[in-house]
């Protein structure tokens, strides 16, 4: 096997161990390029259909291009789609700066979710190389009757052996992408043809490497109008992916406690 067919093969086993050590579980679709391989990985560990719901936690402030896509490729790909708002910006945290203040809504926006719901496991499409904080994190990892995550306590994981077993009460996230690089993703992209929405490729000279709310993302600098180019690119730039995320910006430990208290 080449390199992309090793990490298929090792997220498609993760897939399949969640589903089978697990009572209820759903993949959280944020609609960016890494939860659109999940949903991809998904269908094919499960022979082309997933056999539990697609979850949006929705701001009501994403880019019209990515909500038409949720409702074009939902369909297309046979998806049980569960769209659940989040609450109003006062509904958070008064003392997180601007832009984690406004994501903090998809928090308590998910927190509402697991309470309607009953989920005892949420695949999401975090990968190590994105962020510090991101890089702590385990496969399987328990989140607390309120979804807050212990960076402190988290179980070994030697030889793919996974705890499967969530608290009494809260949840385990599954993060099939883990190990996965931005470049990875781009080049399996290409050879799954893999749909993409177009604000990743170059408009204007620019581009978003990174996807969330119209109000706290911005376009890098880029002439990439195409996936082989998105990948020249990446051997090449010093700038991080999530440049354009006001979020990253802002003071040091604002991304760190949104994780803490649950962010994805």
């Amino acid at each position: 096997m080449d390199h992309l067919d090793q990490l298929e093969a090792q997220s498609i086993y993760i897939f399949r161990e969640a589903f089978a050590r697990l009572k209820k579980i759903a993949l959280l679709w944020s609609l960016g390029k890494d939860s659109n391989v999940m949903i991809w990985l998904a269908r094919k560990a499960f022979f082309g259909k997933m056999p539990f719901p697609a979850l949006h936690v929705d701001t009501g402030k994403k880019f019209p291009e990515m909500y038409r896509f949720r409702d074009h490729y939902g369909k297309e790909w046979d998806l049980d789609l569960r769209v659940e708002p989040c609450p109003p910006i006062d509904a958070v945290d008064p003392t997180l700066p601007p832009a984690a203040r406004s994501a903090a809504r998809k928090t308590e926006g998910l927190k509402m979710a697991l309470g309607k719901y009953g989920f005892d496991g949420l695949i999401a499409g975090i990968r190590r190389d994105e962020e510090a904080t991101r890089a702590k994190e385990r496969v399987f990892s328990p989140r607390g009757l309120e979804g807050n995550w212990d960076v402190r306590d988290q179980p070994p994981e030697f030889w793919d052996h996974f705890n499967a077993s969530p608290p009494q009460g809260a949840h385990l996230r599954i993060h099939p992408i883990l190990h996965w690089t931005e470049a990875d993703i781009w080049a399996y992209t290409k050879r799954e043809n893999i749909p993409i929405i177009p604000l990743y490729l170059s408009q204007n000279g620019k581009r978003y490497r990174s996807l969330g709310d119209q109000d706290i993302t911005n376009p890098v600098n880029s002439a990439a109008s195409n996936i082989d180019e998105i990948l020249i690119e990446l051997e090449q730039t010093k700038i991080p992916e999530r440049a354009g995320r006001a979020l990253d910006h802002e003071t040091e430990d604002a991304f760190e406690r949104l994780r803490v208290a649950g962010y994805l």
